[in-house]
Formats: C-alpha cells, structure tokens, sequence
C-alpha cells in the first residue's frame, strides 16, 4: 500500500447499489480473510475509502477516525450505515472529526460524503478508545466489535462449566478471543488446539491471551478450512448465528458441517447453541451419535460423536 495517493479501499461488505464502483480496491475488513487491516494502513496512503460503518459506537468511530487518518488531503471518504444501526449518528460523528459532510438516504441507510479536512479533531481519541485492550475482570485482551467483547457470553460459560473430557488433538471452531480455549488448555491431555476464527482482532487477542506452545491459531473462514486441520479427536465450538445484523442459521449448520469434516472416525464435538435454533436435524445427518446434554439459561449443550 505504500506510496500512493491514488489507492481506493473499502472497508466492511458495503452493498454495490448504495456506492460508486472501484477498479481492484484495497480490502479492509477485519472479516476478511487475507484482507489489510485498515489500523495499519499507511497515513495518507488512499486517495478513497468506503466504509460500511459498524453498528457499535466504539467500534465505529474506531474505524471512521482510521479511515480519515490514512485519507491523503483531500481525499474522500464515503460512510454508509443503515440507520437503525449507527447511520443516524454517522453525520455528528464525522463533524466531530472535523469533516464537512454531504448525506443522503437511499435503501434505509444513511451514506455520508466528506472530504478529509485539512485538520482533523479527536482522532486519536476515537482509535484509543476502539483499539485492544486489558479487561481486568475477565484477565483477558479484547476488543470492541469482536463477539462479546466486553463480557462473557453465557452459552461460552456453559460449555466451560460442563467440563468436557478432552484428549489429543482438537480445533475450537470460532474461537473468539481464546476465553473457550484458554479453558481447555488447562487439560494436560490435549496436545494440539487450533483457534480458528474469521474476526482477525479476535485472533490477535486470542493470541494474547493464550501463551501455550500448544496453541496454534488462524485468521480464516470455518467454511473453508485448511488442510492442516484434519484427522482431529475432537472440536469445541459455540456457533455463531448471526450475520450482517440479521440471522443466519446457515453459518451454525455450516459449522457443524465443518466439526465432522475435520473429525477421524469416533472423534469428538462439543457444541453450545442457542436453545430456539434447530442444529439437531443437521447434527444427526453429519455424526453417528448425537446426546443432549441440557440446557441452561435459553441455551443448549450437544455432544457428537462421529
């Protein structure tokens, strides 16, 4: 990315109806596999940007403050947001940095326009306050906008509390920031994890978090796993469900068709679910032994066994 003024990026999955269209743009999304991370994006390196802003306000104007940092002079940036989720606030927010904005509405979401002010205001405030950081509570690294950043997500703790007898060789499936993993690490049987996640922040602070030679982690889609993750004793996992704001029961089935295609015969997977979503169809087709292990707090816990 370095030199150049004449970079065009987009940061998030911005629909091609709501924006103008680029010539081979920069990738940005942290949910992108092999995508740049706009946090060490080079200042002033883009002449363009869109941002499809995040719903959470830290989150967001992390991002926002970002993209104007690593904007050349005068450079534009576009930020579209629906408006139920942050693109009511988008225009305040970015005056706040100083910009002079033009919005529009189209398709429920508010898009704001601005070049990049010769002087900017706040925006090391905004990165501080969205970037990594120490939860004492938790005695983890984290960061807003990665799944539950902030607390521990209830079907996590369950899967924690049930204890699972782990051996070997394993794989936890979205793993967040590593609070599931660093867990089982504490079983001296388990001889290899890897953490795998879509969200590379998570990863990082997974990796902060997990200093155990055992631990080997990935920046990549569950859906399209490498081949190193194969012949596995077990998988433990707490699917996610949602996806652009709504929710998506394909990725929870696509996760469990990914436990049993990296499992060897007889191996492990301990899942948490949501106690409304329907995986038990899907867990019967994939394993040869599926158990209920109860429930608990509008959650579910299931064992397969391949």
């Amino acid at each position: 990315m370095a030199g150049a003024a004449s970079l065009e990026g987009i940061y998030g999955s911005p629909s091609p109806e709501l924006v103008p269209g680029f010539v081979k743009p920069v990738r940005l999304s942290p949910l992108v596999p092999g995508a740049a991370a706009i946090d060490e994006a080079p200042g002033g390196a883009f002449a363009r940007l869109v941002v499809a802003a995040p719903p959470g306000s830290l989150e967001r104007r992390f991002v926002l403050a970002h993209a104007l940092r690593a904007l050349a002079p005068g450079g534009e940036l576009t930020a579209l947001a629906p408006k139920a989720k942050g693109g009511a606030r988008l225009r305040a927010e970015l005056e706040a940095f100083g910009c002079t904005v033009q919005e529009s509405a189209r398709r429920h979401h508010r898009i704001c326009v601005s070049p990049r002010p010769e002087t900017t205001v706040g925006l090391e405030d905004a990165i501080e306050a969205g970037g990594p950081r120490w939860l004492p509570d938790l005695e983890v690294w984290s960061q807003p906008g990665v799944f539950s950043w902030d607390r521990l997500d209830p079907g996590t703790a369950l899967l924690i509390a049930s204890e699972p007898h782990l051996a070997g060789r394993g794989a936890d499936l979205g793993c967040g920031i590593g609070v599931l993993a660093r867990a089982a690490l504490a079983r001296e049987a388990i001889t290899e994890l890897f953490l795998v996640d879509i969200d590379r922040r998570a990863v990082a602070a997974a990796e902060r978090n997990l200093a155990d030679r055992r631990a080997i982690f990935l920046h990549a889609d569950v859906r399209r796993l490498p081949p190193v993750i194969a012949g596995l004793d077990f998988v433990i996992m707490n699917p996610p469900f949602h996806r652009d704001g709504g929710k998506d029961l394909g990725l929870g089935l696509a996760f469990i068709a990914a436990a049993a295609g990296v499992l060897k015969p007889g191996g492990l997977c301990r899942l948490v679910a949501n106690q409304a979503l329907p995986y038990e169809a899907a867990l019967r087709e994939h394993f040869s032994v599926v158990t209920p292990l109860g429930q608990s707090g509008g959650y579910k816990l299931c064992e397969a066994r391949r």
